[in-house]
């Protein structure tokens, strides 16, 4: 469960430190109070885009960081995949935001923003404002009812996905392969010129290399041979030379090598010195005869040189890829060549595919409507606690037109919440208040089914009042006796329920305006209360009424807390 929020300077808050506690956490204040950017700040942390200007004026960062304690084995196996350490079921996830970049972290790791996505599911389930619209769309009908029931489905689900893709590609490979007999014939000695245009020159790796050099010493020669000669000259043959001179050298220390022993060691090494010179003068000598190109060598390394220019130009921009082309080029051909057995190849493995994907997909139906009975029975048991008194749901399939990834079902929830009147699909229907609770109700059935031990919901109490939002606390509060809950609402009804109560106020000066959050005590529980019962005036008879209600909600708590 979500153990600590901290945030710090982003958008209104300044910095604020909350400790969750398990069971039913409440969150109240005034609109506007910040309460949006408290659960926008969860979001963050797990994943979804920060804008910039979320960064609290004046401030050069932000930082969002969520504690968790969690010994779910899916998460377990999430971090050693991530190759995150995972110690004691703590997880800490943070992301600082500066002007430039963000940096997120699990556990003092670095990581990246798609993986705190991948994670998140597994650690908590948020329930935003606008969650409930997602309902007006049937094709999200379709993905409750796989996770519903997701143990079984899913695996049949992949195998579906993959039929459909290999299926697409088969259809795709059929429809470009299918070209006319003129056109093929066209095709066919165009890939047998450019096969023996390659195939005639006999590409060799790394023969390009080796001509580019020997073009640049040959193109060169004559300045190199210039410059060899010139340091011959120096070094060997005239009287001026380096190998004359050091002869004399060493003529004039032989003379009085006999009256001084020091004098024959420098003898020896000059004597060194002429060696390497001698071998010097007779690898420049070597080198020099190496040198002597003709005009017909020149030719040929020229022409050879334009020939693999102009097949990389072609074809690819290395020999390598030269080659490739020839070796695809080839394939193309053997396939155009057997052009009537290739398309009867490919309609029998489409044929093939088609029937193991009907199959798969008839198996995926088959599973799906399985879940459905229970799925809807759930549904409908969640919504008469929810105050649907006279609720009818049934959730009806139909075959698609075409195959897709997920199979052929579509599926609609179909309700009806009054006596005598037909299931109708939902989206054509429900109102705002019953989208919430019809909403509610789904959340809290597959929240037994993904065992995600956090729920978070950002206003679950839009468009209802009385007597539904007391079932609506009574259903929150039933959650929350197996899970962590924690919810953002208006209603003091759902507020009453609360095993700890968090309260979100704004305050402001000429300088700066800073929303701040903390938990209330049972007496400030009780105040805060009060003032959703009866707002700007708080008598007597309203902090009355707000103790009765905090009595009647603990005497429910624990009346379904009750096996």
């Amino acid at each position: 469960m979500l153990i600590n929020l901290h945030v710090k300077n982003l958008a209104l808050i300044e910095e604020t430190d909350i400790d969750f506690t398990s069971h039913l956490n409440i969150l109240t204040g005034e609109t506007g109070a910040g309460k949006s950017i408290l659960i926008g700040s969860i979001q963050s942390a797990l994943g979804s885009k920060i804008p910039k200007d979320m960064i609290r004026n004046g401030c050069d960062s932000a930082l969002i960081e969520l504690v968790f304690h969690t010994e779910s084995d899916v998460v377990k196996q999430k971090m050693d995949e991530f190759d995150i350490p995972f110690e004691d079921g703590e997880i800490i996830i943070s992301r600082r935001i500066t002007n430039n970049r963000v940096i997120n972290k699990v556990n003092d790791c670095s990581i990246t923003a798609a993986r705190l996505k991948e994670l998140s599911p597994f650690l908590l389930d948020l329930s935003g404002q606008h969650e409930n619209q997602l309902l007006l769309r049937p094709q999200n009908h379709l993905r409750i009812l796989d996770n519903y029931d997701k143990t079984k489905i899913t695996p049949v689900k992949d195998a579906v996905a993959a039929l459909y893709h290999q299926y697409q590609d088969t259809e795709r490979q059929l429809t470009e392969e299918n070209i006319g007999e003129e056109e093929r014939i066209r095709e066919i000695e165009f890939l047998k010129y450019e096969i023996q245009e390659i195939e005639s020159a006999a590409l060799r790796d790394g023969e390009d290399e080796e001509l580019e050099e020997l073009f640049r010493k040959i193109s060169h020669s004559r300045d190199i041979l210039a410059a060899c000669s010139a340091v011959y000259d120096m070094t060997s043959g005239s009287a001026a030379s380096a190998e004359s001179i050091l002869g004399k050298a060493i003529r004039s220390l032989s003379d009085v090598t006999n009256y001084d022993e020091g004098v024959g060691g420098l003898m020896e090494e000059l004597s060194t010195v002429d060696g390497l010179l001698n071998d010097f003068n007779r690898d420049l000598s070597e080198y020099m005869s190496s040198m002597e190109f003709d005009e017909e060598t020149f030719v040929n390394t020229e022409e050879r040189l334009d020939l693999i220019h102009r097949l990389k130009a072609k074809y690819g921009d290395s020999i390598p890829a030269v080659k490739e082309y020839k070796s695809k080029a080839e394939s193309r051909l053997e396939a155009l060549l057997h052009f009537d057995e290739r398309m009867e190849e490919l309609k029998a493995k489409r044929d093939d595919l088609l029937k193991k994907l009907d199959s798969e997909c008839a198996r995926l139906s088959g599973i799906r409507k399985k879940a459905a009975g229970p799925l809807a029975e759930s549904i409908k048991q969640a919504l008469l606690d929810l105050n649907f008194n006279q609720v009818r749901f049934e959730i009806v399939f139909t075959e698609a037109a075409s195959y897709r990834a997920d199979g052929r079902d579509n599926v609609c929830f179909m309700i009806s919440t009054n006596p005598g009147m037909d299931v109708r699909p939902l989206q054509e229907t429900a109102s705002g208040g019953e989208l919430s609770r019809i909403m509610l109700a789904i959340k809290s059935v597959l929240a037994d089914e993904e065992q995600v031990e956090t729920l978070i919901f950002d206003e679950i109490d839009a468009g209802i009042s009385g007597r539904t939002a007391q079932k609506v606390s009574e259903r929150l509060s039933q959650i929350a006796g197996k899970r962590q809950v924690i919810a953002i609402t208006h209603l003091p009804q759902i507020a009453a329920m609360a095993d700890s109560h968090y309260l979100i106020e704004k305050t402001s000066d000429n300088n700066s305006t800073i929303s701040r959050i903390y938990r209330l005590s049972e007496e400030e529980s009780v105040e805060e209360l009060a003032r959703m019962l009866g707002g700007a005036e708080i008598t007597s008879t309203v902090l009355d009424n707000a103790r009765e209600m905090k009595k009647f909600a603990a005497r429910l708590t624990h009346a379904v807390s009750e096996p």
